[in-house]
């Protein structure tokens, strides 16, 4: 296995460019667990520690731009008013150390079902920014996870960046788990309000093939907002209708049985947390309406 270690993106595109089939490695919290356990053995690994544009972040106005290596304590410590899904998220990986060294790039890169960030980002609405000696292209996050453990990223493409939009909204995210720390989710929910445009979106982990969204429920509950007058009003969302939108949610799942959790217990869990982050969102949006009625 040959070790290729460059000193700046251009030479890490450039290496990528001539060994396509090099594996990227930055946090290595989790090509080292597959590395370490036999799973794979590439060729070359392509260490991009040292290139230090990975490891920045901009926000804009609109737009928060995340270096793929950042790591996730940043997130937690800089991040979490403009971007509060993720941040919840990054609360819930492993452990200091790995949450000290992981980043977001290594989650898209892997693109396991069970990849913490995946929700808040489906949810966000984020966009992988990624680049090779050809050019750089924008891929929304509904078209990255192309199968299990695949994306949509070609040979010799390396993930610089995410885009991600400031949250305008309230944003939540929850995880099933065998314990509280150091544990692979049995299945994950992030949910985002976007009052901005009225409607809602979703991310569901390790209940499919990819990471994927509820489309149904997010319809659903954007419409039964709007009919009810709630993004006006603040009105309580009715029983009935929390009920309706977390069925759906676990309508959108097609899990498997594993040694973690059966199919049936993962649809009931992804429903179960959709009503609850559904009711921690919409008390924050009630609560921030209340308030700004109040300054007025």
């Amino acid at each position: 296995m040959d070790f290729l270690r460059p000193a700046s993106w251009e030479e890490a595109l450039a290496a990528k460019a001539e060994h396509p089939t090099a594996v990227p490695i930055a946090g290595g919290t989790d090509v080292m667990v597959e590395i370490n356990f036999d799973r794979r053995r590439p060729d070359h690994l392509l260490d991009l520690s040292r290139v230090g544009d990975l490891y920045e972040w901009e926000t804009g106005e609109e737009t928060v731009r995340l270096g793929a290596s950042v790591p996730y304590t940043k997130i937690i410590e800089n991040l979490r008013a403009e971007l509060p899904g993720l941040a919840l998220a990054a609360h819930t990986v492993a452990s200091p150390q790995i949450r000290n060294r992981g980043g977001v790039g290594g989650n898209l890169g892997t693109a396991s079902p069970a990849g913490d960030a995946h929700p808040a980002l489906l949810a966000a609405g984020a966009e992988i920014e990624a680049e090779s000696v050809r050019g750089t292209r924008l891929i929304p996050v509904d078209e990255f996870y192309t199968g299990v453990k695949r994306n949509a990223l070609a040979p010799d493409e390396l993930i610089r960046s995410v885009r991600v939009k400031r949250a305008d909204g309230p944003q939540q995210y929850s995880k099933v788990g065998t314990r509280n720390a150091m544990v692979i989710a049995v299945c994950a929910f992030g949910l985002a309000l976007h009052p901005r445009t009225r409607t809602v979106r979703t991310g569901i982990g390790s209940a499919a093939p990819t990471p994927v969204r509820a489309k149904a429920a997010e319809e659903f509950l954007a419409a039964a907002l709007e009919e009810g007058g709630c993004w006006d009003n603040g009105r309580i969302i009715t029983p009935s209708v929390a009920k309706r939108f977390a069925g759906l949610c676990a309508a959108a799942c097609n899990p498997i049985d594993d040694v973690r959790g059966t199919a049936d217990y993962r649809r009931h869990a992804v429903g179960v947390m959709a009503r609850r982050t559904l009711t921690w969102a919409w008390e924050s949006y009630r609560s921030t309406a209340a308030g700004t009625e109040g300054a007025a």
